[in-house]
């Protein structure tokens, strides 16, 4: 609700690269990106045993289906709104990497409450620790552990949110495409490469991230900080477009 709200009024200033329209028609293909990208994500990378596990009670026996038993991976809802956005931008003949810009200002406010639901639900906690403000959470056992929903919540949501929003409101990154977007790309990689270390693997990847030194979620990060650099580099070596440039209505 607040990414519709806020592209709206972003759509509002000069050298916006779509019509409303365009945002109404995003805000319904990237919610469906997001949670059908997000479930075959987590099944894909997290827990392969969902393709072929059919024991769930009741009218949905198809774990895979069974989105209320958890399971979302954040690398899977991204590359499913991204997906989305291609589409929208392919059908309607819309700047894609514009598009991505625009979008990405208000991702971040979706990671913020998403963290922070997964905090009040006691889900997805830390590592074992002993700081000062070390909790216990309830299906955790008794060690205290690393909030990490809270640390994802300040890095990844609240952080990301005040850069996005300075580079679009007081700077002319609009202006340069793809810089917003390599921005929102190499600060959540980097930010969701950091927290890894104080979250606690997913149960079926502790040997894997044993293994390898790395979390699941840290090596699917690495490719997304080299992007969003890339494509920051790109953005920077472009010369801006000019103000006051609208898509047609």
């Amino acid at each position: 609700i607040f990414a519709y709200w806020h592209t709206s009024k972003m759509l509002k200033q000069p050298g916006a690269p779509m019509a409303q329209r365009h945002a109404d028609d995003l805000f319904f293909y990237c919610t469906l990106g997001v949670i059908l990208g997000g479930r075959l994500g987590y099944a894909m990378f997290y827990d392969q045993s969902l393709w072929t596990d059919f024991s769930g009670d009741g009218f949905v026996t198809w774990k895979l289906l069974r989105l209320w038993d958890g399971g979302m991976s954040f690398h899977g809802g991204l590359a499913g709104v991204t997906l989305a956005m291609a589409y929208v931008a392919w059908r309607d003949k819309l700047n894609f990497i514009r598009v991505v810009d625009y979008v990405s200002v208000g991702v971040p406010m979706g990671m913020l409450l998403g963290r922070l639901a997964n905090f009040v639900n006691g889900e997805l906690w830390g590592r074992v620790s002993d700081v000062p403000w070390a909790m216990v959470f309830p299906r955790a056992g008794d060690l205290p552990r690393h909030p990490s929903q809270l640390y994802q919540a300040g890095l990844e949501g609240l952080a990301m949110l005040l850069i996005m929003l300075v580079l679009f409101w007081f700077t002319r990154a609009r202006y340069r495409p793809g810089l917003l977007a390599g921005v929102f790309t190499t600060g959540m990689g980097v930010s969701r490469f950091v927290n890894e270390f104080f979250r606690e693997p997913d149960q079926q990847l502790a040997d894997f991230a044993a293994r390898t030194g790395l979390s699941m979620g840290q090596w699917l990060t690495i490719p997304l900080i080299l992007t969003g650099l890339i494509v920051v580099f790109y953005a920077l070596r472009k010369k801006p477009l000019a103000a006051g440039i609208n898509a047609p209505a």
